[in-house]
Order: structure tokens, then sequence, then C-alpha cells
């Protein structure tokens, strides 16, 4: 188990890693891990995920209170909460501003479609919510009931939210939601998409029963 030093540090590096690949740009995002019950560590409101420091982090409750750190508690920590709250499995959110995936809402396009086999084995579809006003706890009221089914959505006109049992786990979907949002966006540049069979789709939960991935996936 790591220690809160070390959680501290691997934050600052998925952070840095976040901006690096234009997941993220000026003071957008935000990470949480759950420490313990009612316990979160988070990255502080208005301070750039590629420039972070471990001391720079807070330390939440469940009621988005401070309990200590010299920032504010991120903004969108109410969003992160609903993720917890539905979700007894979950220790890691993050919250993303990928621009290709969002792009797909702008354009009101969906990404829940199973297409990509590799998205398939990890994340199933990739839902969108409803809209909601950023930096208020509309965020967390449009997630509960998706994040209940998935790992991975689109928060329209926003942004993504991912989560997993750890944060390194949370952070490669986030990854995999912007490198599928590439992908297709080269596929209807090219003319358009081509579905997975039934039978494809059948023998890639096979092989993803065998490797014993878990996680929640969404089926539309």
């Amino acid at each position: 188990m790591m220690t809160e030093s070390e959680i501290r540090e691997l934050i600052c590096e998925v952070g840095r890693r976040m901006y690096a690949k234009n997941l993220v740009s000026a003071n957008d995002g935000n990470i949480t891990v759950r420490l313990e019950e009612n316990r979160y560590l988070c990255t502080p409101s208005g301070v750039s995920k590629g420039f972070m420091e471990p001391d720079h982090l807070v330390i939440a409750d469940g009621e988005g209170n401070k309990i200590s750190g010299d920032g504010k508690v991120t903004s969108e920590f109410f969003t992160h909460l609903a993720a917890y709250e539905e979700r007894p499995d979950v220790n890691a959110v993050v919250h993303a501003h990928p621009p290709k995936a969002v792009g797909f809402t702008l354009a009101g396009m969906s990404m829940a479609d199973w297409v990509l086999p590799e998205v398939v084995f990890v994340l199933g579809g990739i839902p969108t919510t409803e809209y909601a006003t950023p930096a208020s706890k509309e965020g967390g009221m449009v997630i509960r009931e998706l994040i209940r089914e998935c790992d991975a959505l689109l928060l329209d006109r926003h942004g993504a939210v991912t989560v997993g049992p750890d944060l390194m786990d949370a952070f490669f979907k986030m990854e995999k939601i912007e490198h599928a949002a590439e992908t297709l966006l080269t596929a209807h540049l090219l003319g358009n998409t081509r579905p997975l069979s039934k039978e494809e789709i059948d023998r890639i939960l096979i092989t993803r029963k065998g490797f014993g991935v878990k996680g929640k996936m969404y089926s539309s």
C-alpha cells in the first residue's frame, strides 16, 4: 500500500503527464484519491496540473470541507465525491478537458458505440452526460447514474471523468478516451466508422474475461 507521501508524488506526476499530453491546459482539470473513508487528497483550485508540488495538495472531507493544506479545495470536488459515493470500488478520480473528446460532445456525436476493439476491451462505450454548469454541484448530479455503469464518461461541453481502483488506472483510462476520440475523428474525416459485429464483440468480451480485466463496461 502506498503512503500518503507517495500518493502526493504520484498525483503530481500524473498532473505533469496530463499537461504534457494536452489533456488539460492552464489551470484546468483535477485529481483526487481516496485516502480513507471521508478523507480525500485533492489537487487545489487554480493551480496548473503541470507545475504542482506535493505540498500544494489539500485534504478534504466528504462534505467538501478542507481538513489540511494551504490551497482551496478543487471547485469540481462534488463531481468526484459523487463518483466515490456511487462506487465503493473507486479509489481515484481524474477530471480533464481532452480537446478532441470534448469536440465530440460539442458536435453532438456519441462515443458510446462499440467501435474500437481496445476501447471495448477496457471501457466498453464512453457515454456523455447531460450539460452541467462547470464548477457547480450540477456536475455530481449528472454523473451519478452513468458512473454506476461505467469507468469513463464525457461531460457535455466540458470534459471527461475517469475512475479506477488506483490513480494510474484512472489516468490510463483518460488517455484512452482522447486516443479513441482522435482515432474516431480520423475515421469521420475519411468517411465513416464501421461498428463491430456482435460476434466480434462477444470474442472481445471472452478475451477480456480471460485476462481478468475488472471495472465497469458501459453498453448503450
